[in-house]
């Protein structure tokens, strides 16, 4: 009877009013955004109205999405175009965007965004200028604050020592700036990184030529993923950490930070998925508390 009583006593104290509302209230989050990367945009393979499927699909989710990052390779490819497939390539980009969607967007700079054409060096499109143009953007990098979490948007696409590739890293200018970023960001405040190029990916192992060893190119992944994880690690506030660049999707968490590589919204450039995965895009709900829940969508 005892038993029968204590147990009785705990079922009413769960039962009482003002109690129970924190132990079963639902956690809301405070901002649901979705992850578009490697779009590959161009009037070809139907990828116009791919992607506005794609934009479709992402605007009918329940809850609504508040934001949209875009994570690189928006047009197909810039390198070594001439002026007109270019131009038609962001005309067609700035078309879809203005008609088929009405989430405000955030743009990351991936290397098929820019403009390498040895030829040109002369011009003032040079680089990442026309690009930065076409997005209305200051520079290649840049943070921003939303719902209580702050943003960081890196550059992380650079020519190799000798001019002629291109490989991952943030270079000394940019690391400084988000060394200061991190050290004036209230360490409540959880973060979120969005990249191109990967910071730490192990999509990278997945590769049909290995014999005894796997060959990472400083292109697949940051060259400076060792300096940046052990910035990270001073800031334990870096939650969350998005890229594109390789169209396959991988999840690896390391010293509490999740690096997802969320696919691509082209898949296999336009024609199917690209080994195991489909032609997609990230949906990611924020806490306040900096925690956060996140699913791969095949749209």
């Amino acid at each position: 009877m005892k038993r029968r009583s204590a147990l009785r006593n705990i079922g009413d104290l769960f039962l009482t009013p003002g109690l129970v509302t924190e132990t079963v209230k639902e956690k809301k989050p405070v901002l649901r955004i979705a992850h578009l990367t490697d779009v590959h945009l161009k009037n070809e393979f139907g990828a116009p109205d791919k992607f506005v499927k794609c934009l479709h699909h992402v605007q009918k989710q329940t809850p609504k999405v508040d934001l949209i990052l875009n994570g690189g390779d928006i047009v197909f490819d810039m390198n070594k175009e001439n002026i007109d497939t270019i131009n038609a390539q962001w005309k067609l980009v700035h078309g879809i965007m203005k008609t088929e969607c009405d989430i405000p967007v955030k743009y990351c700079l991936g290397n098929h965004d820019i403009w390498w054409n040895e030829n040109s060096k002369s011009q003032t499109f040079y680089g990442k200028h026309y690009a930065m143009d076409q997005l209305s953007l200051s520079r290649p990098y840049y943070s921003f604050m939303q719902k209580g979490w702050k943003f960081i948007v890196l550059d992380s696409v650079h020519l190799d020592i000798d001019d002629t590739w291109y490989i991952g890293k943030l270079g000394e200018e940019q690391f400084a700036w988000l060394e200061n970023e991190l050290k004036n960001t209230d360490a409540q405040t959880p973060v979120l990184i969005l990249s191109h190029i990967p910071i730490l990916t192990a999509t990278l192992m997945i590769d049909d030529k290995v014999i005894n060893k796997w060959e990472m190119l400083g292109g697949d992944m940051h060259t400076d993923t060792s300096r940046i994880i052990n910035l990270f690690y001073k800031h334990p506030n870096v939650k969350l950490s998005l890229s594109g660049h390789i169209h396959l999707r991988d999840k690896v968490e390391y010293n509490s930070v999740n690096y997802i590589c969320n696919g691509a919204v082209s898949g296999a450039w336009w024609n199917g998925n690209n080994r195991q995965t489909a032609p997609g895009y990230g949906l990611i709900d924020l806490y306040a508390d900096g925690s956060f829940d996140e699913k791969y969508y095949n749209y």
